[in-house]
C-alpha cells in the first residue's frame, strides 16, 4: 500500500490503528514494551533532548504550552506533543508552533506499513513515535511531552526525561486509572525519574505525602509550584486556573534552569498561539455576544471554567454542551448555575452522546432549552436571538469543538 495524499495517510492511521479520540476503551492499551519495540524497529533512539514530561487530571495542555511558548522566547527549537487534536490532526506535533507538514506524516505512516510488524501498535504508540522521530530529525534541544492518559504505562512514559511534571490529581478516566486519588496519583507519580526534579501543580492533602514519598524513593527533589512565590504573574490578565498552569510552568522551567524575566513571560503569553497552537482555553471568538469556546470535559475542569467565568461582565449565561458517552453528564450539568440556559448539542465523533439520550435528559432539567445534533445551527440561533449583553459558553468536549466552524466568527 503507498499513500498518495496526507488524507488517505491519516484516515489509515485512523482505521488502521484505533485510537482513543474516536473509539474510547476499546483502544487503550496501557503498558510500554510495544512502543519500545516500535521505536526499536524505526530506529528511533529518543536521546539528545532535554525531555519535560508532563502528567495530570487537568492543565496539562496549558502547562505544556507555556513552557514551550517560553522556551521558544529563548531561542531554543522546542518539540510539542500534545492530544488529542481540535481540527487536523498534525495539530499534535509541532515545532516552535509550526505543525508538523504533510509529507512527513505521509512518509512516517509509509515507514511503519512498509515494517510489516508482528504486531498492531494503537494509534497514540504511532503518533508518538512520530513526534519523537519529526522533533529529532529538526534537532530540537527540548521535548515538551504530554501524557495521553495516565503515566505510569503511558507510551510516552518510555522516555528519560528531565523532569516530570504533574498538573493535579482528579476523578477522570476512572475506568482505566482507579477511582481514587490516591490509586490515580500513584499512576501519574509512575513519570518520576531517578534523580530528576518533581514539580507538583497544586497541593492536594489526601495525596501530598504520597507523592513525597514516591519522590523520596526515586531520590528525586520535589516541588509544590503553588507552595512558592510568583508575584511576577499576579499582575498578570490571565483566568484563575491558567495561572495556576502557568505556575506550574515557570516552576518546571525554574528546576531545568531556564532563565525567565517578567518580559519573556509577557511576550511568551502574547504569542502564545503562534508559538504553540494552544487554543479552546477560554478562547474568545465573538464580541457581541460575548462567546467563548472551552475544551473542558471533566468536573475539576468545567468547574474551574466557570469559577473564571464570574471575572467576565455578562448578564445572561447560555451553555452549549455537548459530551461523550463516558463521562457522568448528570454530575457535570449539577455544576452548572441554576439560571444558566442550557443547549445540549451531539456531536458527529462516534463516541458522542446522542440526540436520543439528551431529549431523555432534557426532561429531568427544566434549564435545559434546547437539544440539537449540530453545534452551529445552535450556535447561529442564539447569536440572532439572545442579547448582545450575554455570553455563550461552548464547552464539554474537544470533539464539541471541533465541530465549530471559525469562519462564522471572522
Amino acid at each position: 500500500m503507498k499513500f498518495e495524499t496526507y488524507t488517505q495517510a491519516v484516515s489509515w492511521l485512523f482505521d488502521q490503528f484505533p485510537s482513543y479520540q474516536n473509539n474510547g476503551a476499546s483502544a487503550y492499551k496501557p503498558g510500554l514494551k510495544q512502543t519500545t519495540d516500535l521505536l526499536q524497529f524505526l530506529g528511533i533512539d529518543p536521546k539528545n533532548m532535554s525531555i519535560i514530561h508532563v502528567a495530570g487530571t487537568n492543565g496539562k495542555g496549558s502547562t505544556c504550552s507555556y513552557m514551550s511558548s517560553i522556551l521558544t522566547e529563548n531561542n531554543e527549537k522546542v518539540g510539542l506533543f500534545t492530544s488529542p487534536h481540535i481540527f487536523d490532526f498534525r495539530e499534535r506535533i509541532r515545532i516552535n508552533g509550526v505543525q508538523i507538514d504533510e509529507s512527513s506524516v505521509m512518509n512516517f505512516c509509509q515507514r511503519v506499513i512498509d515494517l510489516d510488524l508482528d504486531f498492531e501498535p494503537s494509534f497514540f504508540e504511532v503518533t508518538f513515535a512520530m513526534a519523537i522521530d519529526h522533533f529529532q530529525r529538526n534537532k530540537c534541544s527540548y521535548a515538551v511531552i504530554e501524557t495521553g492518559m495516565g503515566g505510569r504505562l503511558d507510551s510516552t512514559n518510555v522516555l528519560q526525561s528531565r523532569i516530570a511534571v504533574i498538573t493535579n490529581i482528579g476523578l477522570d478516566h476512572t475506568q482505566f486509572l482507579g477511582e481514587t486519588f490516591p490509586v490515580i496519583a500513584m499512576e501519574k507519580a509512575g513519570i518520576i525519574k531517578s534523580s530528576q526534579p518533581v514539580v507538583i501543580g497544586q497541593t492536594q492533602k489526601e495525596i501530598e505525602a504520597l507523592f513525597i514519598e514516591k519522590a523520596n524513593s526515586f531520590s528525586a527533589p520535589i516541588s509544590f509550584a503553588d507552595k512558592e512565590n510568583w508575584n511576577i504573574i499576579e499582575s498578570l490578565e490571565l483566568p484563575g486556573h491558567q495561572k495556576t498552569n502557568l505556575k506550574t510552568a515557570l516552576c518546571a522551567l525554574q528546576k531545568l534552569n531556564v532563565p525567565f524575566s517578567e518580559e519573556t513571560i509577557q511576550k511568551a503569553l502574547q504569542n502564545l498561539h503562534s508559538n504553540t497552537g494552544l487554543f479552546g482555553r477560554l478562547t474568545k471568538v465573538s464580541e457581541n455576544p460575548l462567546i467563548y469556546l472551552d475544551v473542558s470535559h471533566n468536573q475539576d475542569g468545567i468547574q474551574a471554567t466557570l469559577l473564571d467565568l464570574r471575572t467576565i461582565h455578562f448578564d445572561q449565561l447560555h451553555i452549549v454542551y455537548g459530551a461523550s458517552q463516558d463521562k457522568n453528564v448528570m454530575s457535570i450539568l449539577s455544576l452548572f448555575p441554576d439560571e444558566a440556559l442550557i443547549h445540549l448539542c451531539e456531536f458527529r465523533n462516534n463516541r458522542s452522546l446522542k440526540k436520543d439520550d439528551l431529549l431523555t435528559l432534557q426532561k429531568s432539567d427544566p434549564r435545559i432549552s434546547s437539544v440539537s445534533n449540530n453545534v452551529n445551527s445552535t450556535l447561529k440561533k442564539l447569536m440572532l436571538e439572545v442579547p448582545k449583553q450575554d455570553l455563550i459558553l461552548v464547552t464539554g468536549s474537544f470533539f464539541l469543538l471541533a465541530d465549530v466552524d471559525l469562519a462564522a466568527f471572522k
